[in-house]
């Protein structure tokens, strides 16, 4: 497809999230300072919000990667839509726990004396919930309980809650603040700037194996910018079709019109801020929170474009 015509190995903007294209901003690398800190010092709660798009899940799975690498046990929930017993099949499963009763009060004894093993081995387990703005008051309860599997110094189970900022406003809730009060480490992730979308947009191509002649012009990355309000997901949506488009007109580098093209195809134009004199940083919070009101429905339309274009190509 395109990656020829740009000298590329692979496609660098897909939406998957691969941890080999983590873009180390400063609020992400603060990010994942905190959760291996966090995690090595045993500090129990640590919570990681932001907005849908903004790299938590690719954050995660970079953290994730070191965990394995450093031969920590591991337990991944990203199904966050889940009962208490759920919560607890699953913790047994990733953590290869073996439990014979199915009784929650034996469930808990059982996982209390693996981390007990493995504390006493100097081993650490980590529990990773993803989503977790969707866990019920219940289940969420659940999880502060499990902050009581400690030794008189320790924590046994290092726990990370992830979500979007709906998370948060949850955890104000009266009921839930107990376990407001054990968080100890919070980290967020953002938007890029316009400095970052185009490090960010360089660095992808980078390491899907671009030379160094342009892809992209200057203005097209500062077209992605503003049509993307700086979220990652759109950017890649952006530049993925944008190339597309400058693939089948054999145009390189990528034109800042082929972006607005795109944008204007899936309605971006409409919410996305103009840049100018009246440009505020509330402006700037207003549009995007409505691009991420219909990021769900921009995904669709674009995954509906790039099948169309397949076809096309095919026939």
């Amino acid at each position: 497809m395109y990656q020829k015509f740009f000298g590329l190995r692979e496609s660098p903007f897909n939406v998957n999230p691969d941890p080999r294209y983590l873009f180390l901003t400063r609020q992400i690398q603060e990010a994942l300072a905190a959760l291996t800190y966090g995690i090595q010092n045993r500090k129990g709660f640590i919570l990681l919000t932001g907005e849908v798009g903004t790299g938590k899940t690719t954050l995660l799975n970079r953290l994730l990667g070191w965990l394995r690498g450093q031969r920590v046990a591991t337990a991944y929930i990203f199904n966050s839509r889940l009962s208490v017993n759920d919560l607890f099949d699953l913790m047994l499963a990733e953590f290869e726990i073996q439990c014979e009763s199915r009784e929650k009060s034996q469930i808990v004894l059982r996982l209390n004396q693996w981390l007990l093993d493995r504390y006493r081995a100097g081993e650490t387990a980590v529990l990773i919930i993803d989503e977790a703005q969707n866990l019920s008051p219940d289940v969420l309860e659940e999880i502060r309980l499990l902050t009581n599997l400690e030794t008189s110094t320790e924590k046994l189970l290092q726990i990370v809650l992830t979500g979007q900022p709906e998370l948060e406003e949850k955890l104000k809730s009266p009921q839930l603040r107990q376990l407001r009060q054990r968080i100890t480490l919070r980290c967020r992730t953002a938007p890029l700037t316009l400095e970052e979308t185009f490090g960010y947009v360089t660095e992808r191509l980078r390491i899907a194996g671009a030379n160094c002649e342009p892809i992209f012009s200057k203005e097209a990355i500062e077209m992605v910018h503003t049509y993307s309000c700086g979220i990652p997901r759109v950017v890649n949506l952006l530049c993925e079709h944008s190339m597309i488009n400058a693939y089948v007109d054999s145009v390189r580098p990528v034109p800042a019109h082929l972006v607005e093209e795109v944008a204007r195809e899936f309605q971006l134009d409409e919410i996305a801020p103009v840049a100018g004199a009246g440009f505020t940083a509330a402006g700037q919070a207003a549009n995007t929170q409505s691009l991420l009101e219909n990021l769900d429905e921009l995904l669709g339309r674009l995954r509906q474009m790039g099948a169309a274009a397949a076809r096309e190509r095919k026939s």
